[in-house]
């Protein structure tokens, strides 16, 4: 067994033991000391509220803000219940804007008033700012923490800039160049400011700067950074005013949540809003129940296109040996063209204008597909039960892997332009439409070839 592990068992054997004396919380604030800031996150994450809070309560400043800081902001305000009012305090004092106002959001209004009345009149100024852009904007997720410069500034007057205010801002490494109203004139990264001669202006290194508006959707702007490859980016308001900057390390944390929300939903649940070994039972039923229930009510369909062809199946007993065969194929095949339009509209590959340009595109990839595997069923089929079933195999194979890619590459972008989150279209309604669509197909070419 590892150390890390040994001194885990033994911090968990501390927070079980009920009530903890004095030397046993001494024990305990000693061992949590000796363990990697992702080890008590997890620690923190998993064990129930009252040992979280217990544990957390041990933990000095610098590792306690750190392991706060490393929390989903749900899980931030369940621990923020189970502490002393100092070290909330401390805790909310010490957040960025951004963090502190994800954290106000999940707080009772009464509790994030009386929080927000505690800062000092800068803090509370700049939490204000970030609280008043909606939820899923980018602006949510700006620092307005940050550092300056004029165009008419030397290097040597802007190095000195830096250097006095080093330790105020979120990051130094991405500078905006800003006019006397704080629009924005371009940037500069540090690096360039440290290479060029001290007399340059800061004006002609500036060059300009990929940027977001406040309003926009957190995903779109996260991605955009990230494709850029930036470290910072700048946030305007609606008339080209610096408002905040983002870093990469808030951009990561959106894609990480939006990947996190479509992977949910493309299983047929909702994300949980903390870590799965801490969130109640009957919230993770909560978000399993809804789809569920949607699901069972949408498989009626299948059910209902069987006992519609239910004298064929009497008259041709075969068919029916087929059925999850033809269904799962037919839903396999639209998860996949669902899952990469899905895809390739959050990279920003693929747009809804393009909506003709993907259906024509899937129409043939599950024309190529279903040749492959009609064939295939059209063999095997026909060598095992008779030529004609063989046919009717192929041909239905071949129809439901063009109407399954057709669908499938169809619904995200009908989604997003109706303003739905894409993998809510994605594998379990495209599942359930694909059934009962390709049973129908399967016994109205059957019906024809069979002559039913």
């Amino acid at each position: 067994m590892s150390e890390t592990q040994t001194t885990v068992d033994s911090v968990l054997t501390l927070l079980r033991a009920e009530p903890l004396g004095e030397g046993q919380l001494e024990q305990l604030a000693l061992e949590a000391g000796l363990l990697p800031t992702a080890e008590l996150v997890y620690l923190v994450e998993s064990r129930p509220a009252t040992e979280a809070a217990l544990l957390f309560r041990v933990l000095d400043k610098g590792t306690a803000l750190a392991v706060f800081e490393a929390l989903p902001a749900d899980h931030q305000a369940g621990l923020i219940s189970g502490l002393r009012a100092p070290q909330v305090a401390e805790i909310i004092d010490d957040l960025d804007p951004d963090d502190r106002a994800s954290l106000f959001d999940e707080l009772p209004a009464s509790v994030a008033e009386r929080l927000m009345r505690g800062l000092d009149a800068g803090q509370r100024a700049m939490t204000t700012v970030v609280l008043g852009y909606p939820r899923d904007s980018i602006g949510r997720y700006m620092s307005p923490e940050m550092l300056t410069l004029r165009p008419s500034a030397t290097v040597r007057e802007a190095l000195e800039h830096v250097r006095s205010h080093a330790d105020e801002p979120e990051t130094i490494y991405m500078l905006p160049v800003v006019d006397g109203t704080r629009r924005l004139l371009g940037v500069v990264g540090l690096r360039r400011l440290l290479v060029s001669d001290e007399e340059q202006l800061v004006g002609d290194l500036a060059h300009e700067a990929v940027h977001a508006l406040a309003t926009d959707g957190r995903e779109e702007a996260a991605r955009r950074f990230l494709g850029a490859k930036l470290l910072a980016m700048p946030v305007l308001d609606r008339e080209g005013r610096l408002v905040g900057i983002v870093t990469i390390d808030d951009a990561v944390d959106i894609i990480e949540q939006e990947n996190a929300e479509d992977s949910a939903r493309t299983g047929g649940s909702e994300p949980l809003p903390r870590a799965y070994l801490s969130t109640p039972i009957l919230r993770i039923v909560r978000s399993r129940i809804v789809w569920l229930l949607i699901l069972a009510v949408s498989a009626i369909l299948t059910v209902q296109v069987l006992e519609i062809f239910e004298d064929r199946l009497h008259q041709v007993v075969v068919l029916a040996l087929f059925i999850p065969l033809l269904t799962g194929t037919g839903g396999n095949t639209g998860n996949q063209a669902a899952t990469t339009v899905t895809r390739a509209l959050a990279t920003g590959e693929v747009r809804v204008r393009d909506l003709p340009r993907v259906v024509w595109r899937e129409l043939r990839v599950g024309a190529t597909l279903g040749a492959v595997l009609g064939s295939l069923g059209l063999v095997i089929a026909g060598l095992v039960y008779g030529w004609p079933i063989g046919l009717v195999m192929g041909a239905t194979l071949l129809s439901v892997c063009m109407m399954a890619a057709m669908v499938g590459g169809l619904m995200p972008l009908v989604a997003k332009r109706v303003g739905a989150d894409p993998a809510v279209f994605s594998n379990p309604f495209i599942s359930t439409f694909c059934d009962a669509t390709g049973l129908i197909i399967y016994f109205t070419i059957a019906t024809a070839v069979l002559g039913l």
